[in-house]
């Protein structure tokens, strides 16, 4: 990862999952868990590439697999940098082959109010990284596929975590989001800082909100 001005990039959430997704695949597929840690190559949203470390992969008595990755947020002061980000992936005769169905597991919030880019009731993890983590999972399929695959995202004490974020102010409940419209994070991102603005006016806006107030500062709220 680069540095901007002397200030080192990291990774998303929604990277970290999609490594954890590739890597939980892999060893379903056949690679010892005992391979891990080990770096795993995932499509970036924009196109890129990017190589992570999966922390670690095991199975599971149900015949599932599970792999975690610690996200790197750089030097963002972001709250979910050190978290441990897994991804839980079990075969479903039931589905079509090939098939991949996502959703979001412990420590992962889930959606309460309108307005945001994800529907009600379903887990806090947008569009982007939900593409990246399907991209990420078809890599390691198996070819050819026979039946579909189950990918539960998890974040170890995400519900601890979102305290601290803007989540429970935008109805997201019970854990993290999983974002990342880039794949990579860039340290005190103005556009990164936009968006989470308009994603809260977004909400405030389908709640009805006639009005809103901006406070600038960090002790001003």
């Amino acid at each position: 990862m680069a540095e901007r001005a002397g200030l080192r990039e990291g990774f998303t959430t929604g990277t970290a999952a999609s490594a954890a997704a590739k890597a939980a695949i892999q060893v379903l597929s056949g690679r010892p868990a005992a391979s891990f840690p080990a770096v795993v190559d995932v499509p970036l949203p924009d196109g890129g590439r990017l190589a992570v470390t999966v922390a670690e992969a095991r199975v599971l008595e149900n015949g599932g697999v599970r792999a975690v990755t610690v996200k790197d947020g750089g030097d963002d002061p972001d709250v979910t940098h050190g978290a441990r980000i897994g991804c839980t992936v079990s075969r479903d005769p039931g589905l079509p082959d090939g098939d991949i169905r996502i959703d979001g597991g412990p420590g992962v919030g889930r959606v309460t109010l309108p307005g945001l880019p994800v529907a009600v009731g379903r887990a806090a993890i947008n569009p982007a990284p939900m593409a990246q983590i399907r991209a990420a999972a078809a890599e390691a399929l198996p070819l050819p596929p026979r039946g579909g695959l189950r990918v539960v995202v998890d974040v170890e004490d995400g519900g601890n975590l979102a305290r601290r974020t803007m989540n429970p102010r935008l109805g997201i409940v019970g854990g993290v989001s999983i974002l990342g419209t880039s794949g990579i994070v860039r340290p005190f991102s103005h556009e990164a800082w936009q968006a989470a603005i308009a994603e809260a006016l977004d909400v405030a806006r389908a709640a009805g909100c006639s009005q809103v107030v901006l406070s600038t500062g960090r002790r001003s709220e």
